[in-house]
């Protein structure tokens, strides 16, 4: 024919060399062959499972999973060497801020990098935890359950559907982000120059019935932080439905750690201003 349907044509089992032919040696007939595979063989082809995401290398909900964990578990283990040795905090926080610009503007995510940025916020997060902990007695357990009931409680909200980045949300999220670093900035000149004297500068200075202000601040701070979250969730699921390449789930291992960090120092941060008025 002159014709032929193009999907059919590129498969062998209808292509014009591949019809079935029947081989006879004396008299018996031999098993029907398709471009040189038996029928049993063909039988076996069809009958495997497709590939799946893994096989294609493509994103899964597993995978980013795992190296979420892993990146993690390196949080963890340098935490507790910065626990130990509280000064390595000021070379973790250094560290970390070089390394997390390297990983944000990196067209292709490198799990070394990665994984380098987590061993270096966790010297820091260690380091500032054990300093926190000499002041504030318990105040290190209050902060991981709290940051832990946030990351769940996001989680499965996000997860029921009930909780999404939308783009009006996301503008608000954006703008209330640049007015907490304009904020930050202004609090640290006044704190360097010697203009506020008070430990947390204007978050300790400054109260609202009889509550400092950066309790305020932190619940704003927090609740931004989940937001996040629902980004980073957004992200994940957007990554997975569209088939990315499997190197981004550190991509999305990267964001995860930098928000719940962020999220453990503000509550740490927000618990020991209000037990430092009492």
């Amino acid at each position: 024919m002159a014709f032929s349907n193009p999907g059919f044509s590129q498969s062998p089992a209808f292509s014009k060399n591949g019809g079935p032919v029947i081989r006879q040696q004396q008299g018996a007939a031999q098993p029907v062959e398709y471009n040189g595979m038996t029928a049993e063989q063909l039988q076996q082809l069809y009958s495997q499972p497709a590939a799946g995401p893994t096989q294609t290398d493509r994103m899964t909900y597993e995978d980013t999973i795992s190296k979420t964990l892993l990146a993690f578990g390196v949080v963890l283990v340098f935490a507790a060497v910065g626990w130990f040795v509280p000064a390595l905090a000021f070379v973790g926080a250094i560290a970390g801020f070089v390394l997390a610009l390297v990983n944000i503007f990196k067209k292709k995510p490198s799990p070394g990098l990665v994984l380098a940025y987590s061993a270096a916020q966790g010297l820091f997060v260690g380091g500032i935890s054990a300093i926190f902990e000499a002041q504030f007695d318990g105040i290190v357990t209050q902060a991981l359950l709290g940051t832990a009931a946030v990351f769940v409680v996001t989680l499965l909200l996000f997860k029921s559907g009930k909780v999404r980045a939308s783009a009006k949300a996301t503008k608000i999220f954006l703008i209330g982000m640049v007015g907490y670093a304009v904020f930050s900035l202004l609090n640290l000149g006044l704190m360097a120059f010697g203009a506020n004297s008070n430990p947390w500068g204007l978050r300790g200075s400054f109260e609202i019935a009889g509550i400092p202000l950066g309790f305020f601040l932190g619940i704003l701070v927090v609740l931004m932080a989940a937001y996040s979250l629902v980004l980073d969730f957004d992200q994940v699921k957007t990554g997975v439905e569209r088939g990315a390449p499997r190197i981004y789930a550190w991509s999305a291992a990267f964001g995860i750690v930098m928000t719940v960090i962020w999220l453990y120092v503000e509550i740490l941060r927000m618990l020991a201003i209000l037990r430092g008025s009492d």
